[in-house]
């Protein structure tokens, strides 16, 4: 979803042929769900996406940089909405918002109330005309909620909210919808799996303090676990980063790594294949001249 095309109308504009597929400036992508090894495209041409989470049990900080990769490796520039806001006191929605900061997130952050409509006016004031947005979160979050602030008629369907005080999943597909002002934006499914596959980029730029700190080290292949001359651990005893903060940097490397490595095993694997049913169909036919 979100790719642009070309087309040619016809028939009074009842009708229309595609004769082009436009070049893509950005991606939403994740490493496809189960045990594929393998990219899947989630959507594409996004200018912001907008990262939702809830104050209230959905809140989690790996959660939240995992999202920030996968926007930013996409080329897509990322903006934080936390909801539910009327379920935590102001103290804890404060104490929110500094741990965001704490990990090292500039990304503007948003407050909402989906039950008092606190902080909707700002998100639909920052959604230029021309401009696409999509949103990610878990299911439950209120995103679906939101959607229909923004459009003002509420025709999506909403999930009854548990004695939790979290909503229920009730996105099953993408929707691409036009607001009133000429803004597209994209709702989604929640997503169970985020897989990291090819996300260097996206990674060094969300964890920029623990990469710059990197670099520092006295040896280039530090792990930053026990060596001498680690710059990030020294960091880290300054209380200059924290321990979790540098903890999902490595588990998201390390896992980005895997992955890649397994990719590129399966494709040397295919393209062996590939060359030998060549070789074999190639002596196959001439032993079959003979």
């Amino acid at each position: 979803m979100g790719d642009w095309v070309g087309v040619r109308y016809r028939d009074a504009g009842t009708q229309a042929s595609i004769h082009c597929v436009l070049p893509r400036r950005s991606f939403l992508r994740r490493k496809a769900a189960g045990r594929d090894v393998e990219f899947q495209m989630i959507a594409a041409n996004i200018d912001v996406a907008l990262i939702v989470q809830s104050c209230h049990f959905d809140f989690n900080i790996p959660r939240i940089e995992r999202y920030l990769v996968m926007a930013r490796d996409g080329r897509i520039e990322p903006v934080m909405l936390l909801t539910k806001t009327d379920l935590v006191s102001p103290e804890t929605l404060e104490r929110l918002i500094a741990q965001i900061r704490l990990v090292g997130v500039g990304a503007p952050v948003f407050c909402l109330s989906n039950v008092t409509g606190e902080g909707v006016d700002q998100v639909r004031a920052l959604m230029a005309p021309g401009k696409t947005y999509c949103l990610l979160g878990s299911s439950g979050v209120g995103k679906t909620t939101l959607i229909n602030r923004l459009l003002g008629d509420g025709d999506l369907e909403t999930g009854a909210v548990s004695h939790t005080g979290e909503g229920r999943h009730t996105t099953t597909r993408r929707h691409l919808m036009r607001l009133a002002n000429g803004a597209l934006l994209i709702d989604m499914p929640g997503m169970r799996e985020l897989g990291m596959l090819g996300a260097d980029v996206g990674i060094e730029e969300t964890f920029a303090d623990v990469a710059a700190l990197a670099g520092q080290c006295r040896f280039s292949d530090c792990t930053h676990d026990s060596e001498p001359g680690c710059a990030v651990r020294a960091a880290l005893e300054r209380n200059d980063i924290t321990e979790q903060h540098l903890r999902n940097y490595l588990k998201l490397r390390k896992e980005s790594e895997f992955h890649d490595l397994s990719l590129s095993e399966r494709r040397n694997k295919d393209k062996a294949f590939g060359r030998f049913m060549h070789h074999y169909k190639k002596h196959k036919g001439g032993a079959d001249k003979d």
